[in-house]
């Protein structure tokens, strides 16, 4: 029996344990980030494993963002909320008693599921629990919470790597799930849409599986070559199903994803600088930890603490920029030009072989940008469109800009990849070495499994794996540049439709 929600006192501890339910899907995120180059040695996975261990866990929950919230309002909020927390709980441990890269990526993937039905079902929550101004405040509380992730996830991730093990960034997820299902039965009461839309199966199945297809593609290119047969017929699948998935949805009355709020040149503006936020700034969340240890030898733990430049601002600086009376297009192009700025320092500093301290500005500055960003393409999709579509275009967004995740990290670990080792096998090909030999060693090496590779070349390898990571700061200096083009182009004409009556925080919020 769940608790009455009229009292302060009941709806406090409703907003606590939704923030803390919240939380763990991007602080599991974080948590791994640092823990993957001891994955890959302990379970002699390459690079491409690697980006799968990520990869698996954003494809099923981008791909079921939108599904998941109508499941949640059928169902009811506190149920696909219970299911989130089984399903990621019993994927937690599955994902620690791994023993090959397979048997981790499906498990990832389970996670994943679960995740999309926590973070959809905790905001469906909120809404349904406060309104007026206690529903801002709950928005502030549940996005602190997650900042507060985004901040320590990396530094609990190498704390528990160095002294517990790999396993344990995932294994730690299971008596954190076991105590939340029974706070969620205690305290947060059931809620849900009578009037809720079926789920939409064939747009789920075109959409999932056109990502699948597409990714898979992108993460092998590399180690098949581009035109392999294989690869080719993966792209083009991908790309047929994406294509059906538009065909099915405008065949929809009520379609999982309504093309015609891109009517609106604004709301695509916005949606243009959250693509740009997702490549240029939150990819590297995924591979900053992974350089930090290949370039430096840092242990997880101080490449944990090493991350702080970068997460800290992410934390704070939406807090300040929230006070700053500039124009949304004005916010969006000043935080993807600092965004661009810091991976080009980045980029620039890594092809020189910098020290830390140096690295360390540049992802302050890149940090800065994300943070502005983070707060403003939030608030400037509440604000695109009337009030009565903000919800539909929160869900579209939020779907938007974890798809784009999802290719950005592939791509970027494709240049990365690629990069390196063209500049690591002509050396080691003149040393003697098979082709490969030097393209086996290269792949241990991006993977983080430096154990297992020979002393005489790892000087070699960290110049060559600092290339490739400079590469891929360039690519995401062109892709934030893209998207501060055309930001200001497609947001120049014209004013938003409403003021955004939500904080920055309701990025997720499915509409009620």
């Amino acid at each position: 029996m769940s608790a009455p929600i009229d009292s302060p006192a009941n709806q406090r501890m409703i907003l606590i344990v939704i923030g803390i339910v919240s939380s763990l899907v991007m602080l599991d995120t974080n948590l791994v980030a640092v823990a993957l180059p001891t994955i890959a040695s302990s379970l002699n996975a390459d690079f491409a494993d690697l980006q799968w261990v990520i990869t698996a866990y954003v494809l099923p929950f981008a791909a079921l963002l939108l599904a998941a919230g109508s499941f949640g309002d059928r169902v009811g909020r506190r149920r696909a909320a219970l299911i989130g927390l089984v399903l990621f709980g019993l994927a937690s441990l599955a994902c620690g008693l791994s023993v090959s890269p397979l048997m981790l990526d499906i498990s990832r993937a389970v996670q994943g599921v679960g995740a999309s039905l926590l973070l959809t079902a905790t905001l469906a929550i909120i809404n349904h629990t406060f309104v007026g101004p206690e529903r801002a405040k709950a928005y502030a509380f549940w996005g602190a919470s997650l900042g507060v992730a985004i901040t320590c996830g990396p530094i609990l991730g190498g704390v528990i790597s160095s002294l517990f093990g790999w396993q344990w960034a995932f294994l730690i997820n299971v008596p954190l799930c076991s105590v939340l299902i029974v706070a969620t039965l205690k305290v947060v009461p059931e809620s849900r849409d009578p009037g809720a839309d079926s789920l939409d199966y064939g747009g789920i199945l075109t959409f999932s599986s056109g990502l699948f297809l597409l990714t898979w593609a992108v993460i092998d290119g590399n180690a098949s070559g581009w035109l392999a047969p294989a690869v080719m017929w993966r792209a083009v699948g991908g790309l047929l199903l994406l294509a059906a998935f538009v065909m099915v949805e405008k065949r929809q009355s009520n379609p999982m994803l309504d093309f015609k709020i891109f009517g609106s040149r604004y709301f695509c503006g916005t949606v243009a600088s959250m693509m740009g936020y997702a490549v240029a700034a939150q990819v590297m969340i995924f591979y900053l930890p992974l350089y930090l240890q290949n370039a430096f030898g840092f242990a997880p733990m101080t490449a944990g603490f090493a991350m702080l430049p970068f997460a800290l601002p992410m934390f704070l600086v939406p807090r300040l920029s929230a006070n700053i009376t500039l124009s949304s297009r004005a916010l969006l192009s000043l935080g993807l030009g600092v965004t661009a700025a810091g991976d080009m320092m980045m980029a620039l500093l890594c092809n020189a072989g910098a020290s830390y301290p140096l690295c360390a500005v540049a992802m302050v500055i890149t940090g800065t940008g994300a943070g502005i960003l983070n707060g403003e393409t939030a608030k400037a999709v509440q604000g695109a469109l009337p009030a009565n579509r903000s919800g539909v275009a929160s869900g579209i967004a939020a779907t938007i800009r974890f798809t784009t995740l999802l290719f950005g990290i592939a791509a970027l670990g494709a240049i990365l990849l690629s990069s390196t080792l063209k500049a690591f096998v002509p050396h080691a090909g003149s040393l003697g070495w098979s082709i490969g030999q030097a393209v086996s060693t290269a792949k241990r090496f991006c993977a983080g499994d430096a154990a297992s590779i020979e002393t005489t070349v790892m000087g070699l390898l960290r110049s060559a794996f600092e290339s490739g990571f400079a590469s891929a700061a360039w690519a995401a200096v062109a892709v934030a540049i893209i998207a501060l083009v055309v930001t200001r182009t497609l947001m120049a004409e014209g004013a938003p439709a409403t003021s955004g009556s939500e904080p920055a925080e309701a990025l997720f919020v499915a509409d009620e």
